[in-house]
């Protein structure tokens, strides 16, 4: 459940720390005092579209958390956050967003640092808002196969999985295919150019790390002299006479003699003469060097010369010679398929072939899982809109095929709701005979149903019960109450029937502060609650027949709400 909510300079909201309860938590006010404000906030929490609009004017940056406690440890949502490698403690999870005045978003799960992306999963494993505009989602026909799905449960879930990877790989090879037959003259020009490049960098014989040992050779040649007369120097100063070897022959010599006299001095001896040897080698070797050096500057031209055809290449081709060769086999592959792309097109038709006919067995299996499911949700969905006096509405989940050999990422299946409200009448969709009202007892119909699979933590309702009134008022209240039974829910609501059946009542009011409005809230109890049930009910003055009724009210719902405990209401 959602157990505590802070909000700080959102809308016109300042501050404000809500707590909620267990079951069902209904906020009530006046049009305008905020309450759609706060669900908004926690739409954010859970990842929604946010901008700057929403700071509070003056303000730098808008603040939100919120603290869930879980008592399920095999809730859905620790998985989540175990793939996330968020650190969950005592079943508690804190959800928090701030948006800057630069439109820019910091988003935390349990104080660790996520992206949108993240707490939108998390988020939805733990909310699901209803508002009145989702009723579109009823409207727009492309989206009943969502919610069939969804209703369908795993085994058609794990069958669109397999379903989506065979549509991906077939899509893949389609286009490929297609690119094979582009316009003759196209292929044409571009077998022309990719046998340029390739006898331009095959004539070149380029070698990996080529590039690099030119260049060392280059430095060698350009810097002759110095080297030359830097080794012939080092030579002179350790063989000429009476230069360095010299000295430490005589060195050599008197250690020698001090060591025959004093052990001490033996070990001191044998290193100066292994020197003595090891730098007398040294010059040898530089002696020989100095004797084979020779500058050779035609050598020198040729180097830069293929320096000057690699860097023209790299121009063209890569920063490397080993992005060129890379870039190369790139080409030559290439070049092979357009040449050859006959027996290309005939392989890829025949696995196009393949592709199709799996696509084939795996969407009639998806048909196979749809239509059971169909019967299933038009007699679930008949049975909640009879509790919500719609008894005589007739449902049916129509699926048809999208059209000879025409498959989709959902199968080969087009959904349909259709409805007929009245004995006698024909079904037809939702858009044409479903007036506000009976949206809204649809989609609460259809919520109710969902529930019981999704393992959502908290539900929540924003004005559900527009467009309604009488006994159909009383069987939403009873609906919604029966659905917070099983998971929290949240209400905003006008109706005074669904405010009787909370059970936390909290007022919403907006009010102006130093010059400034703010929202605050109170939650309701006894003589208060009474007040504002007696004000929904009047819509106007507060008299003691309202107070009356009120009171009626309320003790009839404690009393429906006990009889639907004991009956174990769902």
């Amino acid at each position: 459940m959602l157990r505590e909510l802070d909000i700080r300079n959102f809308a016109i909201i300042q501050e404000l720390s809500v707590g909620f309860s267990e079951g069902l938590t209904v906020l009530t006010g006046e049009t305008g005092a905020g309450k759609s404000i706060i669900i908004d906030a926690v739409q954010l929490l859970a990842g929604g579209r946010g901008s700057q609009e929403f700071i509070r004017h003056g303000a730098k940056k808008a603040e939100i958390e919120g603290l869930f406690s879980l008592d399920d440890s095999r809730h859905p949502v620790f998985g989540k956050l175990e793939e996330f490698g968020i650190p969950s403690e005592d079943g508690d999870v804190l959800l928090r967003r701030e948006i800057n005045d630069k439109g820019k978003t910091v988003c935390r799960v349990n104080g660790k640092l996520v992206t949108i992306a993240i707490l939108r999963e998390v988020g939805a494993s733990l909310i699901d808002i209803h508002g009145q505009h989702e009723t579109q989602e009823l409207m727009d026909e492309k989206k009943h196969i969502r919610l069939l799905d969804q209703f369908a449960g795993s085994r058609l879930a794990k069958a669109k999985e397999s379903y989506a990877k065979t549509y991906e790989n077939y899509m893949k090879l389609k286009r490929e295919f297609a690119s094979y037959n582009e316009n003759e003259q196209q292929t044409a020009q571009r077998i022309d150019l990719l046998t340029f490049q390739l006898n331009e960098i095959n004539a070149a014989h380029l070698q990996p790390g080529e590039e690099e040992t030119l260049q060392a050779e280059r430095k060698r040649l350009q810097n002759f002299t110095r080297i030359y007369e830097g080794l012939a120097q080092a030579y002179e100063a350790i063989q000429g006479e009476s230069k360095g070897l010299d000295w430490i022959g005589t060195a050599m010599t008197e250690l020698d003699h001090a060591a025959a006299i004093d052990d001490e001095y033996q070990e001191t001896a044998e290193s100066l003469s292994g020197a003595f040897y090891q730098i007398q080698d040294i010059g040898s070797v530089i002696k020989r060097s100095v004797d084979s050096m020779e500058f050779d500057p035609e050598r020198l031209n040729e180097i830069e010369d293929r320096l000057s055809v690699i860097q023209s290449l790299k121009r063209k081709y890569g920063n490397s010679v080993s992005e060129i060769l890379a870039y190369a086999k790139k080409q030559e592959d290439e070049l092979d398929r357009l040449i050859n792309r006959d027996k290309r097109l005939q392989l890829d038709q025949e696995k196009l072939d393949q592709l199709r006919a799996d696509l084939q067995v795996e969407a009639e299996e998806l048909t196979v899982h749809r239509k059971k499911a169909a019967k299933k949700l038009e007699s679930a969905i008949m049975d909640q809109l009879a509790a919500l006096h719609m008894g005589k509405a007739a449902f049916q989940t129509e699926i048809e095929e999208l059209g000879e050999g025409k498959f989709d990422r959902n199968g080969r299946d087009a959904v349909f709701f259709r409805i007929s409200t009245n004995v006698g009448e024909p079904l037809k969709p939702l858009t044409k005979v479903a007036s506000g009202g009976e949206l809204s007892r649809m989609m609460l119909a259809l919520k109710t149903i969902f529930s019981k699979h999704q393992g959502i933590t908290s539900i929540i309702f924003d004005e559900v019960d527009t467009g309604v009134s009488g006994r159909v008022a009383q069987a939403i209240a009873e609906k919604i109450a029966a659905i917070s039974m099983h998971s929290q829910v949240l209400c905003i609501s006008h109706l005074p029937q669904v405010a009787a059946m909370a059970d936390q009542h909290l007022f919403i009011e907006k009010r102006v502060e130093r010059e400034r409005t703010v929202t605050t809230v109170e939650e309701l109890g006894g003589k208060e609650r009474t007040n504002e049930m007696s004000r929904m009910l009047s819509g106007a003055e507060v008299t003691d027949l309202t107070l009356q009724h009120a009171q009626e009210l309320l003790t009839l719902a404690e009393e429906r709400k006990a009889s639907m405990r004991g009956a174990g209401t769902v």
